[in-house]
C-alpha cells in the first residue's frame, strides 16, 4: 500500500522560543527596561555575591562589593527598637562596606534577603522598591556551637556541612525601602530597613545532641538569644561607633584628598562652616582645599573700606572748617564721598 503524501501547502510556522531571563522568568514585554533593570533581580545578584564571600575576603573585596551595588553618595538607614527605646542609625557610603563585614564577624556564615510582594515605582531618575514583607536571613554556625558538635571535624567539607545543618537561623522581619538609580548600573542610592520583629530558630539536632550530653549550662546557653533585634553585638557596636565616625568623614576625606595635617583639616573645615553661617541667604560658596589660607586675604580686604570711611570723614571735616562754610549752606547736599576740593580751588582768582 503506497504511503500517503502529506497535504500540499505552506509549512506550519516554526514556534518561537519564549523570551526568558537568565533566571528562567519570562520577559515582560510591557516594560521598556531590560531584565537587569528590575530591582528585585539586583537583590538576587547581591545575595549571590554575598554567598561568594570567603573567610579570606579582605577590605578590597568588601569595597568592590559596595561599589557594585551602592552609589558613591548612598546612605544606609536602620531603625529598630531595643530595650532602652527606639534606635535609628544612618551611615554614609564609606562606612557601608564595614557594616556588612561586621555582620559576618558576628558568627554569621550566610546572609541573604528575601522579598515578598515588593512594589516598584518609577520616577525620572530613580526607581523605588518598597517591600513590606522583607526578611533578612542569617545563619549563625561558628565557634559558639562547635563545642556542642564535639570539637574537631574530620575535614573541611564535613565541617561546612555540619555548620549548615546545625546553624541557628535568625530571621529578621521588617520593611525594606530601596531607591535605585535609573540607569544601566542600577545601584542603590538609599537603603532603609525598619525592623519589626525577629525569630531565632534552633535546629532540633542541637537540642537532641545536648540532651545526650546532659549539660545544663549548654542548654541554658541555647535558650538565650544570640542577637538583639536580629543584630549581633559586633554590628551594634559598629553602629554606635559610626555615630562618632560619620561626622569625621569630612575631615578624613579632606586629609586623604589634600594631604593636610589633622589640625589644618579641622581649621579649614571650621572656617568653611563659619563662612556658610555668615553668608547671606541664597549665596552659595564652594569650598576649596585652601580656604583657610585665604582668611588673611579676606581680612586685608576689610581695612580699605574703613580707610575710605576715614578719608571721607576727614574731607568732610576739612570742608566744614575751611572757607567754604558759608557756601556749604547754600549748596545742595551731595553724596558723602563727594569732595569739593576741586571746586574750591577753581573758584579762587
Amino acid at each position: 500500500m503506497p504511503a500517503q503524501m502529506p497535504p500540499q501547502g505552506p509549512p506550519p510556522p516554526h514556534p518561537m522560543p519564549p523570551h526568558t531571563m537568565p533566571d528562567g522568568r519570562p520577559l515582560e514585554h510591557g516594560r521598556h527596561t531590560p531584565y537587569f533593570g528590575q530591582p528585585d533581580y539586583r537583590i538576587y545578584e547581591m545575595n549571590k555575591r554575598l554567598q561568594q564571600r570567603t573567610e579570606e575576603s579582605d577590605n578590597l573585596w568588601w569595597d568592590a562589593f559596595a561599589t557594585e551595588f551602592f552609589e558613591d553618595d548612598a546612605t544606609l538607614t536602620l531603625t529598630f527598637c531595643l530595650e532602652d527605646g527606639p534606635k535609628r542609625y544612618t551611615i554614609g557610603r564609606t562606612l557601608i562596606p564595614r557594616y556588612f563585614r561586621s555582620i559576618f564577624e558576628g558568627e554569621v556564615t550566610d546572609l541573604y534577603f528575601s522579598l515578598k510582594h515588593a512594589k516598584e515605582s518609577f520616577h525620572n531618575t530613580t526607581i523605588t522598591l518598597d517591600c513590606d514583607q522583607c526578611t533578612m536571613v542569617a545563619h549563625h554556625g561558628k565557634p559558639m556551637y562547635n563545642k556542642i558538635l564535639g570539637g574537631q571535624y574530620p575535614n573541611e567539607l564535613m565541617k561546612e556541612q555540619l555548620a549548615k545543618d546545625n546553624a541557628v537561623v535568625v530571621c529578621t522581619e521588617g520593611r525594606l525601602i530601596l531607591e535605585f538609580t535609573f540607569d544601566d548600573l542600577m545601584r542603590i542610592k538609599s537603603w532603609h530597613f525598619a525592623t519589626r520583629q525577629h525569630r531565632e530558630l534552633v535546629p532540633r539536632s542541637l537540642i537532641a545532641l545536648q540532651a545526650q550530653q546532659q549539660d545544663p549550662a549548654m542548654l541554658e546557653q541555647l535558650s538565650k538569644n544570640i542577637t538583639r533585634q536580629g543584630l549581633t553585638n559586633s554590628t551594634l557596636n559598629y553602629l554606635r561607633l559610626c555615630v562618632i565616625l560619620e561626622p569625621m568623614q569630612e575631615l578624613m576625606s579632606r586629609h586623604k584628598a589634600y594631604a593636610l595635617s589633622p589640625r589644618d583639616c579641622l581649621k579649614t573645615t571650621l572656617f568653611q562652616k563659619w563662612q556658610r553661617m555668615i553668608a547671606p541667604p541664597g549665596a552659595t560658596h564652594r569650598a576649596g582645599p585652601n580656604d583657610f589660607k585665604m582668611q588673611p586675604e579676606v581680612e586685608t580686604q576689610r581695612p580699605p573700606s574703613k580707610r575710605r570711611k576715614r578719608k571721607s570723614s576727614a574731607t568732610n571735616n576739612a570742608n566744614s572748617t575751611g572757607t567754604g562754610s558759608g557756601k556749604k549752606k547754600n549748596m545742595s547736599p551731595g553724596p558723602p564721598n563727594f569732595s569739593l576740593a576741586s571746586q574750591n580751588s577753581s573758584s579762587q582768582p
